[in-house]
C-alpha cells in the first residue's frame, strides 16, 4: 500500500514552535497540560486498589504520562506527522482511548484532508469532559483544524465509519485479551485503501534476561523522573491487573490475522513500541 502524498495537503501544519508556545499547549508534544505533580502514590497504602482512569488520574495525568512512558512526547508529535501521510478525503481518523486528547491535538495540527474528521473516544467520563475543555482551547487560538467529534463510549461497541487512520496509542492493553483480536479485525474492515492503524504499546518479552533488563531500565527511567521506590511499587501493584501487555511478536501474529498486511515498528524506547499496521 501507498502512503498519501504528503504534497496533497491544503495547507500546511501548524508550525511546531508556535503551537508549543501557545498556552495552554507550553509542555511538550503539543498536549495540553495541567501544572498539577502525580502524587497519587505517594504515601503508603493499606490497600491498593486497581488503577482507574477517574478525576484524580485525570488532574495529573499529563504529569504522570511523560514522567512514566519513555518516548511518549515523541509519539505523540510524529503520531500526527505520519497520520498526514495516511489520511485520505472525506474520511475519519480515529483516536482510540483519546484521553485527554494529545493524540486528536496532534492529529488535527497535521492533517489537512478535505473532508476529514477526528472522532475521539474514551469510556472515562472524566477524561472526555477535561478533553472536550482542552480541544475548545484548541479551537479558540487556531483556524483551519479539522472538526472533531469527542464521544464518551466503548470503543468495542463503536459503529465505525470508513476511516484512513485509526490511532491505538496505549489502549489495546487495557482490553480484555480475547476482546483483542475481534477490535483490530473491525478496524482494518474500516479502513480504506491507502489507510493505516498505528497502535502503541507497553511490550513484554518472553525472554527472562530481557524483561528483566528493560523492567529495571524503566524502573531506572521513573526514578529520574522523580518517583520513588514507593510510588513505583504501588502504582505497579494497582495497574498489574488492569494492563495485560504482549510481546512484540504477539501483536504482529494478531495483527496478520485480523487481515492487516504488513507490520512495521517505527519507534521503541525501552519496552513502549509503537506500529504501523497496513491493510
Amino acid at each position: 500500500m501507498r502512503a498519501a502524498c504528503p504534497t496533497a495537503r491544503t495547507a500546511p501544519c501548524i508550525p511546531a514552535a508556535t503551537w508549543l508556545e501557545c498556552p495552554p499547549f507550553k509542555a511538550f508534544a503539543g498536549i495540553a497540560v495541567s501544572k498539577e505533580t502525580d502524587r497519587i502514590f505517594a504515601q503508603p497504602l493499606t490497600q491498593v486498589p486497581d488503577f482507574a482512569f477517574n478525576e484524580d488520574v485525570v488532574r495529573v495525568f499529563p504529569d504522570m504520562i511523560k514522567r512514566s512512558v519513555p518516548g511518549y512526547p515523541t509519539i505523540v508529535e510524529n503520531l500526527g506527522v505520519l497520520a498526514a501521510q495516511f489520511a485520505q478525503p472525506n474520511t475519519v481518523l480515529y483516536d482510540l482511548g483519546s484521553s485527554l486528547g494529545a493524540v486528536t491535538q496532534a492529529l488535527r495540527r497535521h492533517v489537512r484532508g478535505e473532508g476529514c474528521e477526528v472522532i475521539a473516544i474514551d469510556n472515562s467520563s472524566a477524561m472526555v469532559e477535561r478533553c472536550r475543555e482542552y480541544l475548545n482551547a484548541q479551537d479558540s487560538m487556531f483556524q483551519e483544524l479539522l472538526p472533531v467529534q469527542v464521544l464518551e463510549g466503548d470503543i468495542l461497541a463503536l459503529a465505525f465509519k470508513p476511516a484512513s487512520v485509526v490511532a491505538l496509542n496505549f489502549t489495546l492493553q487495557f482490553i480484555a485479551p480475547d476482546q483483542r483480536l475481534a477490535l483490530l479485525g473491525r478496524i482494518r474492515d474500516a479502513l480504506v485503501p491507502g489507510g493505516a492503524l498505528i497502535l502503541s504499546e507497553k511490550l513484554r518479552f518472553d525472554d527472562p534476561q530481557e524483561q528483566a533488563l528493560l523492567t529495571d531500565l524503566h524502573i531506572a527511567f521513573k526514578r529520574a523522573n522523580g518517583y520513588s521506590d514507593l510510588e513505583i511499587a504501588q502504582k505497579r501493584s494497582a495497574i498489574e491487573n488492569v494492563m495485560k501487555p504482549d510481546s512484540l511478536e504477539e501483536h504482529r501474529q494478531r495483527l496478520l490475522a485480523a487481515g492487516f498486511s504488513k507490520v512495521v515498528p517505527w519507534f521503541q524506547c525501552l519496552n513502549f513500541t509503537s506500529l504501523i499496521a497496513l491493510p
